[in-house]
């Protein structure tokens, strides 16, 4: 939440006397003026333009009641803990990725889908990476079905194709969300059969979070994904600079971070994009929205992951707030896809915060995971 103090600098740059005294500052704790401090750069970068483009986008980005909104959301798509529910009724996340090199990507964004209450997780991954994901936890379930080129003779590829696709379609239906792309890898067969397993998820109506390798298969083949609502894509900067240089033709532009998100997810056709940053953005193409609830000043690979993970399951359970008749759904965006990224980036910092409050430094991603529930309950306690 912005305070008066951050409030006030942003309208001292452009230009407005606030009345604002230094003495307030003298009130603030250190935590808070941490987080002041934090929220001040991350306005920083979007103050470089006309008076009135400014002010619509500290209005759009800096709303004071902005960090309650969010955790409102978080709190109003959170189901409640109900005995007379069955296993499966909170959520099946499938994760699509985990190669040779990569096995941690989809552990964290499939243990991740369970720490915040999704009922099973499974993981789609390659027959060598299967072993040991399957070592880091008996929770997952684990599908070693993809193929890498170096295993595949070129005149096999089309019938271990049909093989893959006809094991997936199996548990298509069942599953509320698939995340596609943590720990991936490029292997070019690998993508092909990922390509396919995506186009089946569409025909399903089955929601798809795009993250990591996934979003460089996408950048390559926008098909994939153009015009599917219930897609959202997960980039970091790099990931980010190379859908906008794709998309739209041209270079990151910070001085209209906005109309330029805005702009590449109408291009692509009305997908949700999370932009991560100092300040997540997150828009469908109507709308935009910001999550800059302070987190941590770590930096540890594998964040990403988790946040991958916390998107399925909060849009899965946005999915089912929407739709029931039985639920309040007055709640601001209607869009499953938008409330899910809202929810899941704040869940993201608020655990990040926990964890390095307590190992600085030593953070891990896997610190970061085990104060997910404590943040969760932290904002929706379990009755």
């Amino acid at each position: 939440m912005l305070s008066s103090a951050v409030c006030s600098f942003m309208l001292m740059k452009l230009g407005v006397n606030s009345g604002f005294s230094a003495t307030n500052c003298v009130l603030a704790s250190p935590a808070v003026l941490r987080r002041q401090e934090f929220l001040i750069r991350c306005l920083q970068s979007y103050s470089n333009q006309g008076d009135q483009k400014k002010l619509q986008e500290v209005k759009a980005m800096g709303e004071p009641n902005l960090e309650a909104a969010a955790e409102n959301i978080l709190r109003a798509i959170t189901p409640t803990l109900d005995p007379s529910k069955h296993k499966g009724q909170a959520g099946k996340i499938a994760v699509i990725g985990g190669c040779r090199e990569y096995t941690g990507a989809p552990y964290f964004a499939a243990i991740t889908a369970l720490k915040i209450g999704a009922d099973l997780s499974h993981v789609f991954c390659t027959k060598d990476a299967a072993p040991v994901i399957k070592s880091y936890s008996p929770e997952i379930i684990v599908h070693p079905i993809l193929e890498e080129s170096y295993s595949v003779r070129d005149e096999d590829k089309k019938s271990i194709l049909d093989k893959v696709l006809a094991e997936v379609d199996k548990w298509m239906e069942r599953f509320d969300c698939l995340v596609v792309g943590p720990g991936l890898g490029r292997d070019p067969f690998l993508l092909d059969c990922v390509s396919e397993i995506m186009k089946h998820a569409r025909q399903s109506n089955v929601p798809i979070v795009v993250d990591g390798d996934g979003l460089f298969l996408v950048t390559n083949c926008l098909d994939l994904v153009s015009g599917y609502p219930l897609a959202v894509l997960t980039p970091n900067v790099n990931e980010y600079k190379r859908l906008v240089q794709k998309v739209l033709r041209c270079e990151v532009n910070d001085d209209d971070a906005i109309g330029q998100l805005l702009s590449l997810a109408q291009q692509i056709g009305g997908v949700t994009i999370l932009r991560k940053g100092k300040c997540d953005l997150i828009t469908d193409g109507e709308t935009v929205t910001s999550v800059s609830i302070y987190g941590s000043p770590r930096r540890c690979g594998g964040q990403g992951d988790i946040l991958s993970g916390s998107v399925a399951v909060f849009t899965s359970w946005a999915r089912q707030l929407v739709s029931s008749s039985d639920r309040n759904t007055s709640i601001s965006p209607r869009n499953p896809t938008m409330l899910g990224c809202i929810a899941a980036s704040t869940l993201l910092r608020k655990a990040a915060s926990h964890a390095f409050n307590v190992k600085k430094r030593s953070t891990l991603t896997t610190d970061i995971i085990e104060y997910l529930g404590r943040s969760l309950d932290d904002i929706s306690p379990v009755s």
